[in-house]
């Protein structure tokens, strides 16, 4: 078999890996009503099925780069996939909402290991001239996923029942399997790498009381004490991991990668890309169900085209990725992004259907324009052994900004809307009809300020350019040294 028919199979491990990973945090939100008249439970315990998800897969994270030294990559992914296989059979037969919050964290768990795991493997296992087209793969299934996600889910749980909507990862995550081990290459480990307890238990008391603070905000308030007090020892601890793994030969995460310029400020140009699809992913479905009073699947439906468009438009960013200057594409992105979101931020009670899915297209292609290139040319300058750091250190992030821009914005919208309540009725508004327009006065505002940091972000591409010069040189001979299997 010659490189060019190793190289599909392998992308297809890749694609149905992350498409596994990403389908487990979007697919259950659809199910939320079943699953509290199911086990009879509280709307508020329920919602632990998703938040459990979300906080054990930005928490394990950081363990990506040590196992995929200590096991090997193939080994990680395909004992992963495994144990997504295993714990998606026992939330089929889960007992009780207990159980199921269990099963959920679990899944979580894996699937935040899964997702990094994915993408080393594209950088540990491929030449650099074809890793933009392969992380464009790798993102077409991170993004097809959610788009696809709430739709599938809802027709399942319509036809069949919520046990469906993780029955159908059984197959997916067979078939996998199967293609992992055939067509996975065999790697070298370090055997005798040290597993740092003390790095891993300072990641997890720095990560996890950020993430529950960041995803508490409209309930506890950003100036609270309790909010203040997780966010405090969450960043005592993230100082202690950091100073420690930046100092011991054998880190659990090597964060010495953030003296990398490029590298760090690819970091910084995802999540600011990130807070762009937070904000469109939290303010736009209140504005189609609050404000218009649609159903959740009629706004899931207006919203699936453009959600679909930006998942499908990836190949086609990673192709002009070889004969375009990356940074260019970024800065396209962004200021797509910025227009996007721009018009997002002059919504009425009386704006059409049809502007919402235009807009939201429109924002979508400049995030499939900017996502990817700004990815990739910032693992690119990364050592290919560190890949999976560097992949662990993406995905973490990714995590925290997600969390913090869902709080921010979910706290800014219900204060924002009872002080524009105010002003819409002292001027004469009557109360639903004042509540409504409040709403989206406090919704274009948001969208502005969004707007407004993408602006601010886009010097960041040009510190990129200059950065990368000097990183061609030495990426050049490490490419040569590298494996390069395909």
């Amino acid at each position: 078999m010659d490189k060019s028919e190793k190289y599909a199979p392998l992308m297809s491990v890749v694609f149905l890996g992350a498409f596994l990973a990403a389908l487990g945090s979007t697919t259950i939100s659809i199910a939320i009503p079943v699953l509290t008249q199911e086990f009879d439970a509280s709307l508020d315990l329920v919602k632990w099925t998703m938040s459990g998800f979300m906080l054990a897969m930005g928490t394990v994270a950081p363990l990506t780069g040590y196992l995929g030294e200590k096991l090997s990559y193939r080994r990680l992914y395909i004992l992963t996939l495994i144990c997504l296989l295993v714990v998606s059979v026992l939330i089929v037969f889960s007992w009780d909402i207990y159980s199921l919050i269990i099963f959920r964290v679990l899944q979580g768990i894996f699937s935040g290991i899964l997702a990094p795991a994915s993408v080393a493997l594209i950088y540990q296992m491929l030449e650099p001239k074809r890793q933009a087209n392969a992380l464009s793969t790798w993102t077409l299934a991170a993004m097809l996923a959610p788009a696809i996600g709430p739709t599938l889910g809802g027709w399942l749980i319509s036809y069949f029942s919520w046990q469906s909507i993780f029955v159908i990862n059984i197959p997916t995550g067979a078939i996998a399997l199967v293609l992992a081990f055939k067509h996975l290459p065999h790697e070298q480990v370090s055997r005798d790498k040290s597993f740092d307890l003390a790095g891993f238990i300072t990641s997890i008391a720095g990560t996890l009381p950020l993430l529950i603070a960041f995803s508490s905000i409209s309930q506890w308030g950003i100036i609270s004490a309790k909010f203040m007090s997780f966010i405090l020892i969450g960043i005592l601890f993230l100082a202690v991991f950091f100073y420690r793994e930046s100092k011991i030969e054998a880190p659990m995460l090597d964060v010495n990668l953030f003296k990398n310029k490029v590298f760090t400020i690819s970091i910084i140009i995802s999540c600011v890309i990130s807070i762009s699809i937070y904000a469109g992913a939290i303010l736009i479905p209140v504005f189609l169900q609050t404000v218009q009073e649609l159903s959740p699947v009629d706004a899931g439906m207006i919203l699936f085209p453009s959600s679909l468009i930006m998942a499908l438009s990836m190949p086609f960013v990673g192709k002009a990725y070889d004969r375009v200057d990356p940074y260019k594409l970024i800065v396209a992105g962004a200021l797509v992004i910025a227009l996007g979101t721009w018009q997002m931020g002059r919504l009425s009670l009386e704006t059409s259907k049809m502007y919402v899915t235009f807009w939201m297209t429109v924002r979508n292609l400049g995030i499939s324009l900017s996502a990817m290139p700004a990815m990739n040319l910032g693992m690119q300058v990364v050592p290919a052994m560190l890949s999976g750091h560097a992949s662990a250190i993406n995905n973490w992030t990714r995590q925290a900004v997600g969390a913090f821009a869902l709080g921010i914005f979910g706290s800014m919208l219900t204060s924002r809307t009872l002080a524009n309540m105010e002003s819409v009725i002292v001027e004469g508004g009557e109360a639903v009809v004042a509540y409504s327009q409040a709403t989206v006065l406090s919704i274009n505002e948001i969208n502005i300020i969004a707007t407004l940091l993408m602006v601010l972000g886009l010097p960041l591409a040009f510190m990129m350019k200059k950065g990368l010069s000097s990183n061609k040189e030495t990426r050049s001979e490490e490419g040569k040294e590298a494996r390069n299997i395909i």
